[in-house]
């Protein structure tokens, strides 16, 4: 609406010219056939400049900022030159070539100070215009999440923890990606898309976190894959990537993007064990040795049990007495506490 009213006034404005130019004793006096042209064309001039306006779809701030200053500080380097060569071009002969040396000088100065800010222009910021503003907040970084993060959903218990004080941004090509994940034929693939939006809708719901879902930068590269899209946004708003993906960790680390793996952070936090602490552990299965039994903790942590083949489907005090820990995850090993079980 603001733009219909502005380019309304703009076409106001160029009509109002032209009627003062009407008025002007040298329009008046020449052909009647001059003031009719006038009046067309300062019509149409704001109409082709609107429309040229309208069809810029993407405009960068950057690139106005770029001329602007540029013919800003050519103007005045212009200025400041013509200023110091006063007294030598008073001292030559009289010439009519004299009279360009200043529109000459003008020109070349305002073309290389636009033509150096605009090829500097994502390098260098001097002045408020050239100020990227960062669209995060709260924080120091927000944490960008990929699809992987959010299907694994172990995210949401982590927010609501408050370990992340910074906000939480979903690039909308992801969001885009998990309902078309969820509309899928496939019934794994769906399984997983509607799982990822109910995550997403409890992150929403949630008092302490803050949420927020952003389109991709205008740079972005629509073709190149989700996984190095999420890598680029989250440098461009200085964020750090949360995955459960290895491979965005390596395009992370290569990209010199900050970038956090639900499960290396699911693994730093289990409990550490000492030989001698207790635990109650169910035992669920035989070991692979004669005689031990398997039991898992809540957090998924196998507990190999010293003759506790014999206890399948009961839950026995035990002892730690070592533990191990392999690329599977941590391994611990007990034997059940005498006279408890």
């Amino acid at each position: 609406m603001a733009l219909v009213v502005l380019r309304s006034l703009f076409v106001m404005v160029s009509v109002g010219i032209a009627v003062l130019m009407f008025q002007s004793p040298g329009v008046r006096n020449t052909s009647e056939t001059l003031p009719w042209i006038i009046l067309v064309g300062m019509i149409v001039l704001p109409l082709v400049v609107i429309g040229i306006d309208m069809s810029l779809r993407r405009k960068d701030l950057t690139v106005i900022t770029s001329i602007y200053f540029g013919l800003l500080i050519g103007v005045f380097l212009t200025y400041v030159a013509i200023l110091a060569l006063t007294p030598l071009l008073a001292s030559l002969p009289a010439s009519p070539l004299l009279g360009l040396v200043p529109s000459a000088l003008g020109m070349i100065l305002c073309y290389i100070c636009t033509s150096l800010l605009l090829q500097t222009r994502d390098d260098f910021r001097f002045i408020i215009p050239y100020i990227e503003f960062a669209r995060d907040v709260k924080g120091l970084r927000p944490n960008v999440l990929d699809a992987s993060a959010i299907i694994d959903g172990r995210v949401t218990e982590l927010a609501e923890s408050g370990l992340f004080q910074s906000r939480f941004v979903v690039p909308s090509f992801v969001v885009d990606e998990l309902q078309e994940a969820a509309e899928s034929s496939d019934k794994f693939r769906r399984i997983r898309g509607r799982r990822g939006l109910d995550v997403l809708a409890r992150l929403r719901e949630g008092k302490s976190i803050e949420f927020e879902v952003l389109p991709p930068q205008r740079d972005d590269d629509p073709d190149a894959t989700t996984e190095s899209r999420v890598v680029g946004m989250a440098g461009d708003l200085s964020g750090r990537v949360v995955t459960a993906d290895s491979n965005v960790m390596k395009i992370a680390a290569v990209r010199s993007v900050q970038a956090i793996n639900v499960n290396d952070l699911a693994l730093a936090l289990r409990p550490v064990f000492v030989p001698g602490d207790m635990l109650d552990v169910r035992v669920m299965k035989p070991g692979e040795e004669p005689g031990q039994g398997v039991g898992y903790l809540e957090d998924g942590t196998m507990v190999v049990v010293e003759q506790g083949r014999d206890q399948i489907g009961r839950t026995l005090h035990v002892s730690v007495t070592s533990t191990l820990q392999t690329t599977a995850g941590r391994l611990v090993f007990a034997r059940p506490e005498m006279g408890r079980g």
